[in-house]
């Protein structure tokens, strides 16, 4: 039996469900020395949704228990969309759109300096950026997936690697042919790791060949693990596709057999009604990431049409090249401010459905629906701690509604990963911050690299 060994209360708990958002006031959550939540109490009669819950007798004496005052107790955030080692890129191709961004600075730099310290260096850094604020769990899609993954597992980060296809040579690999048997070694090497899942990650509909993609898709099918790619991110996009194969790459990859559940399509910005049908057709999933979208002026995903039609729409944040933040909480608020805008309607997107996306939509895109996402009996203790004791979160109506529109990444005060502490008192844990300070060399090197080349 997983007994119960250690525990966190606070004033608030908020966390999603498939069917509704639970609002629990002055929780305790429970869970085992596996990282496994085991019980849930609420020592106040005042719950806003029903709470089912098995009878678990606690002995105190044996429990380790964090109490922490005024805060809300809230799913760690799941960023289903980032390229984590392109913070080495942070602010050196700014203010160009998308395929400029790609042709002109980053794949001519990437070229020249990504290698595998390149990307353990870059993954250290964006895993602090992420776990500091409220990030527990990322999607990452780049080169060098097992350097990566070192650098995320000593960070104690709960991350699912894309691992990287394209037609073109990098440094990396040759030719497709070579980026999946990669794929394959990536996973086979790493499969044991708890905080580790892994997906296919396929470039884009316009880098990626049709016996490309069938052969992805049939290797997916067989392993059980996700297709996560780039899709009609720019009207341009589009429009070279229709030029080229007589069908927006939403029907190519239906064409393909690529559209399923365990299809995640990042960015999703240009897509029609026929798009849209077709990605509820096939239960698939879409990444809206609307600061990168708007800072490459590649336009505002249509997240409220997606959502009306049975689409599950998860939030990421993009690479920091492109953003320049990865930051979940700034990623929700304009989720829900853009909606509105874009359907004119104030009531679009509401607050508690960002909340969803940035939380148990972004788990269930990525597969991982029944480890992560939600604060659950039975899924592991990936939790954040919000502060509310500052004057500018005073006064709180609804805390769903202050975690969207009010909070901000620095009132996160305390993250646990698996159960284990990675954040206590806005500090990471003493590992990972040694871990991370020993890449500072690195990181400046790199960055003067990267200097040299703009």
């Amino acid at each position: 039996m997983n007994e119960p060994a250690y525990s966190v209360t606070a004033a608030w708990l908020v966390t999603p469900s498939e069917t509704g958002t639970t609002i629990i006031r002055n929780p305790t959550v429970y869970w085992g020395k596996n990282g496994q939540i085991v019980q849930i109490e609420s020592r106040d009669s005042s719950v806003y949704a029903d709470l089912h819950q098995p009878s678990v007798v606690v002995a105190g004496n044996q429990v380790s228990t964090v109490n922490l005052g005024n805060s809300i107790l809230a799913p760690g955030l799941v960023n289903a969309h980032t390229h984590a080692a392109m913070s080495l890129f942070r602010g050196a191709a700014d203010d160009l759109s998308l395929m400029d961004w790609l042709q002109k600075r980053i794949w001519p730099m990437e070229g020249q300096l990504v290698d595998g310290a390149f990307v353990e260096t870059g993954t250290r850094l964006a895993a602090a950026e992420m776990l500091l604020g409220g990030t527990t769990c990322c999607a990452d899609m780049y080169f060098y997936p097992v350097d990566a993954a070192r650098a995320f597992i000593a960070m104690g980060m709960r991350a699912q690697l894309a691992m990287p296809v394209i037609e073109f040579p990098t440094r990396y690999a040759a030719d497709a042919d070579r980026y999946i048997s990669l794929a394959l070694e990536s996973r086979d090497a790493l499969k044991s790791e708890p905080l580790l899942s892994f997906g296919f990650g396929p470039h884009a509909p316009y880098t990626i060949h049709d016996d490309t993609f069938k052969r992805i898709a049939a290797l997916a099918a067989e392993l059980a693990i996700p297709i996560h790619t780039h899709l009609q991110e720019t009207a341009q996009e589009v429009d070279d596709a229709l030029k080229k194969d007589g069908l927006r790459p939403t029907a190519r990859m239906e064409q393909l057999g690529v559209l399923g559940p365990d299809f995640v399509g990042a960015h999703g910005v240009h897509l029609n009604a026929a798009d849209i049908a077709r990605l509820a057709k096939n239960a698939a999933n879409i990444v809206h990431c609307p600061s990168s979208n708007l800072k490459l002026a590649s336009g505002i995903a249509p997240i409220s049409a997606l959502h009306n039609a049975g689409v599950n729409v998860a939030i990421g944040t993009d690479g920091a090249a492109s953003n320049n933040r990865l930051d979940m909480f700034e990623e929700m608020r304009l989720a829900a401010l853009l909606a509105k805008v874009q359907s004119s309607d104030a009531a679009a997107f509401p607050a508690e459905r960002a909340f969803h996306a940035a939380t148990i939509n972004g788990a269930k895109a990525l597969g991982l629906g029944d480890v992560t996402g939600s604060i659950e009996i039975g899924k592991q203790a990936d939790l954040i701690a919000i502060s509310v004791d500052d004057v500018n979160l005073q006064p709180m109506f609804d805390p769903i509604s202050h975690i969207v529109y009010t909070a901000s990444r620095a009132d996160v005060s305390h993250v646990w990963v698996n159960g284990q502490p990675r954040v206590t008192h806005r500090v990471l844990a003493d590992d990972a911050r040694r871990y991370l300070e020993d890449s500072r060399a690195a990181i400046s090197e790199f960055a003067a690299k990267v200097a040299a080349l703009r």
